[in-house]
């Protein structure tokens, strides 16, 4: 039988994802890229925020089609949507087969082989399971950079946020079971390792009564073949002196950090639920700085927040002015059913909130653009990619201050052919917005 799947939203859903497609080719299945070929069509689905909810939904009817003009004999919804709106699901969309939550993807076989009698199945287990598999995860995003997910659900309950009640709460993963994935994926290639949870920083807490974040650092640089370890979504509060000393002494933990901060108003991080003010987050940000002059921090801001005023708008505004993050995103607040912020008024005006967006992202550009001017000249390693269609001599690749997927490219010319993967020293030439240009060092490809 061949499956065409679909993964939606983050990279923590992508390795659920790349877990089932493990369970699905050791069990025989067929993964095909053609979705008018499937025989079963998996969409791993999102809904964190309203945009992600409307990609999922879409996607579902889309593929509902080929029930009518392709080969699909089922459809199978996994992840967060199929958690959170079962109900809806099963009575609006009938075409749907069988439905997954976000603690039962491991039961993916089971639930294929009961979708043969015609009727609608589902499947959830509890929020308190932790899923784990012992099949192989069958990678999709390159063979040499791979998430690694160290913990499931989170227990901060943000305001704004529906993660707790589609994820549960914050269960660790086992150091023994990373340590020993983190060997797979390096057995297959993997040179970049990234760690992703819903807060990292938190990570063993739940499981050994302290965090031990540090420690499973310093095991996973022990494992040969891997280079980079890259750190993603440290909530600031969690931030120790013990993890800034182990990215001291770790030559292979890359000197970046993903440190979602959300605003800078002491009132709207109240309102929030966040564990940090405006002073804490000055003070742990000039640490890290001070103790790691050569750390590249990305931040995630939201804008437009219930109640938000435009005193504190300009308070973000003149924040972001003063810490000068090297990496920054904004969303526009999404109001989600269910949560303490969609019952604050006012709730602010769709067209405000994008123009508010729309600012801080102007600011940040100019901020960026100016760094990246200040790094020409400079040498780095660069982490191979791949090379641009129809250029022979031109290929695209990542140094440490840069995560796939979110951050910016180097762009190199070498007249020695590079392979994805490859590691090199490039020498800075020019800047292009958010991308740099550079030349490769000879004789330092690795």
């Amino acid at each position: 039988m061949k499956i065409y799947f679909i993964s939606l939203g983050c990279d923590k859903n992508l390795v659920d994802s790349e877990n089932m497609l493990g369970i699905l080719g050791e069990n025989g299945y067929t993964i095909t890229s053609e979705e008018k070929d499937a025989d079963i069509i998996i969409i791993n689905t999102c809904c964190f925020i309203h945009d992600a909810k409307e990609e999922s939904i879409t996607t579902i009817l889309e593929m509902a089609e080929y029930k009518k003009s392709g080969s699909l004999k089922a459809l199978i919804v996994t992840g967060c949507l199929a958690e959170r709106y079962k109900d809806d699901i099963l009575k609006e969309i009938p075409e749907v087969d069988a439905l997954l939550g976000t603690s039962s993807f491991a039961a993916i076989i089971d639930v294929i082989k009961e979708i043969t009698d015609g009727k609608q199945h589902t499947r959830f287990e509890s929020l308190e399971l932790l899923p784990r598999t012992t099949s192989k995860r069958m990678l999709t995003s390159g063979s040499y950079s791979a998430y690694l997910k160290i913990a499931e659900g989170c227990d901060k309950h943000c305001t704004y946020c529906i993660i707790p009640q589609v994820r549960g709460n914050y269960r660790s993963v086992p150091i023994e079971d990373l340590v020993n994935e983190a060997n797979y994926l390096a057995e297959q290639g993997v040179k970049e390792l990234i760690l992703v949870a819903q807060e990292t920083t938190l990570y063993g807490k739940d499981l050994y009564g302290e965090i031990r974040l540090s420690k499973l650092l310093h095991e996973l640089c022990n494992i040969n073949g891997i280079v980079w370890i890259r750190i993603l979504y440290c909530y600031p509060e969690e931030i120790t002196d013990e993890l800034i000393e182990t990215m001291k002494q770790e030559p292979k933990i890359c000197r970046y950090l993903d440190l979602p901060i959300q605003h800078a108003s002491d009132r709207i991080l109240k309102l929030m639920g966040r564990r940090t003010n405006k002073a804490d987050l000055i003070h742990i940000i000039t640490k890290l700085r001070n103790n790691l002059p050569d750390l590249v921090l990305r931040t995630t801001l939201i804008t437009g927040f219930p109640t938000e005023t435009e005193e504190e708008h300009q308070e973000l505004l003149e924040f972001v002015r003063e810490m000068r993050f090297e990496r920054l995103g904004v969303f526009t607040y999404s109001k989600e059913d269910n949560t303490a912020a969609a019952k604050l008024k006012p709730q602010i005006l769709a067209k405000v909130k994008k123009q508010r967006q729309k600012e801080i992202m102007k600011l940040q550009q100019s901020i960026v653009f100016e760094r990246t001017q200040s790094l020409v000249g400079q040498t780095f390693d660069v982490l191979i990619e791949g090379r641009i269609a129809d250029e022979e001599q031109v290929y695209i690749g990542r140094t440490y201050m840069d995560a796939p997927q979110v951050d910016g490219f180097v762009f190199l010319t070498s007249e020695r052919e590079l392979i994805s993967g490859d590691l090199a020293q490039a020498v800075i030439t020019g800047a292009k917005g958010y991308d740099l240009v550079g030349d490769i060092v000879e004789g330092s490809i690795r």
